[in-house]
Formats: C-alpha cells, structure tokens, sequence
C-alpha cells in the first residue's frame, strides 16, 4: 500500500499542463484508464488494467471483493478548499500548493452490498504523496442517492465489473476455489449486485 500513489501510475506516460488561471488539467491514456465524468470540480476515472478480484495470502480468488485504483483531478476552486479544510483543521500543509488531485483505493463487497475507500491519498503536481488518510468505512450503495457524484463513479465502476467478469478472473494472480470454479456466471457475486435503472439504487434488495 504505501507505493499505491506509484503503482497507479507506473505504466502510464501523463503529462500535466497548469496554464495561468486555468483549471489543472491531465492527459490519462485510455488503454489504462475509463474516464466516467466530469464534474465542476474534478474529473474522475478509474484504473481499468488494475481493477480486479482481491486476492488473499493463499492466492484464492474472493469473488465477493472487488479493488478499484481510481484517480480525481481537481480544478483550482477544489484545490483551495481542501487547502483551506487543511488549514482549519490544523493540519501540515507542506507541498499544497502543489497539490493536483487524489487517488483513492475503493473496495466493493459485492455481498455486503457496501463500498470503502480503504486509501485516498493526496497528490502533486510530480504524483508525490503528500498525505494518506485509511480511516475510510464502509458505505451502503443502497443507500446512497443515484444523483450523488461518488455513487455514479462506483455505479460505473460496478458496470464495468459485470462486463468484464471473466477477464478479471483471468488476470487474476490467484485461482478460484473448488465451489466458486463451479459457479455460473449468472451466480457469481457481481451479477447479483443490483444496479439502478435510473438515478436510484435498488432499495428493496
């Protein structure tokens, strides 16, 4: 965990364009990274190459978690206010006026029904870390609102997931164990996770 802020961007060639007065902006390959949204403070994506299947200390699949690398870009309004949030609450504020954005970790239990950012770390301008904060708990999807930024991002995250089951289990450097090789993928954790037809999740599941 602690070369995450490395990790996320180690295969990616990015370059950082800050002109004057204008909102810091990041050039992400797409063979890496699904954009998801905009919004008037950041611009979210998700690490698709390393989204996968946790894996535990006996190299066994757990189809029931799922590890997500994300990245958010914040424009200037966003910058100073977590700036300002720093100062008011007495924190260090060394190498924030650099600050370009965040990386979060987040961890979907697909039975629990729950997500958690076990990770989010602040980041600069050369993806240095400037602090990390693992205090994250989990969160029930059901009961987030489906306009909410961050429950679009995990919707769209989620989708992506059942897309792209089988291609997370490959990769994997893990097996399944001998009852979930079993399974249909209609039985597998993600295709039972419910997800909104429109801006709400399912509240009755």
């Amino acid at each position: 965990m602690e070369k995450f802020a490395a990790g996320i961007f180690a295969a990616a060639v990015i370059s950082i364009l800050q002109p004057a007065n204008v909102s810091a902006q990041i050039e992400v390959p797409e063979d890496i990274y699904t954009w998801v949204q905009s919004t008037a403070r950041g611009d979210y994506w998700f690490n698709h190459q390393q989204t996968g299947y946790f894996v535990d200390e006996n190299g066994t699949i757990d189809l029931n978690i799922i590890i997500a690398p994300t990245i958010c870009i914040y424009d200037e309004i966003q910058i100073q206010d977590v700036v300002q949030k720093r100062r008011w609450r007495m924190l260090p504020g060394s190498g924030y006026n650099n600050l370009i954005g965040r990386a979060d970790y987040f961890r979907f239990d697909l039975t629990a029904g729950t997500v958690q950012i076990i990770e989010r770390v602040d980041l600069d301008k050369n993806w240095a870390e400037l602090d990390k904060d693992t205090s994250g708990k989990p969160i029930k999807l059901s009961e987030l609102s489906g306009k909410d930024v961050t429950c679009r991002f995990y919707r769209a995250i989620l989708a992506w997931a059942k897309e792209h089951n089988k291609m997370m289990i490959d990769r994997s450097w893990g097996n399944l164990s001998e009852s979930d090789s079993k399974l249909k993928p209609e039985d597998m954790p993600i295709a039972k996770i419910p997800l909104p037809a429109g801006d709400e999740f399912d509240r009755t599941k």
